[in-house]
C-alpha cells in the first residue's frame, strides 16, 4: 500500500532539543484526519514514537521511510480513534 504524501515536513534537527517534541505535536494536532506529517531528525526518533503511543494511543500510524545513520525520516499519520474506554475519537467533541 503506498504511503500518503505528507501534508507538511517538520525538520527538528535545527530546533533546541527541548522544543522538538512540542513542535511535532503542534503540527500533528493541526492535521486533518488521515493527513500525514514527515518528521526529519538526526537520530532515531524512538523516544518521540513512545510519546505518541502514550499521548495518542490508536490515533496515529508511524512509518519510517529512511533510517539513518545521519538522517531519519518518519511519516506520522493522524487516525480517527474509536469511542471506548473513556476516549474521544477527536472528531465529534464527545457528542456521541
Amino acid at each position: 500500500m503506498p504511503q500518503p504524501r505528507p501534508a507538511a515536513t517538520i525538520d527538528v534537527r535545527h530546533l533546541a532539543p527541548p522544543d522538538r517534541h512540542a513542535a511535532v505535536f503542534a503540527a500533528f494536532r493541526a492535521l486533518a484526519l488521515d493527513d500525514t506529517i514527515e518528521v526529519v531528525d538526526a537520530h532515531d526518533p524512538q523516544p518521540l514514537y513512545h510519546r505518541f503511543r502514550v499521548e495518542v494511543p490508536g490515533g496515529f500510524s508511524w512509518v519510517c521511510t529512511h533510517g539513518g545513520p545521519d538522517v531519519w525520516r518518519v511519516n506520522v499519520r493522524k487516525l480517527a480513534r474509536a469511542h471506548g474506554a473513556g476516549e474521544c475519537c477527536g472528531v465529534c467533541s464527545g457528542s456521541r
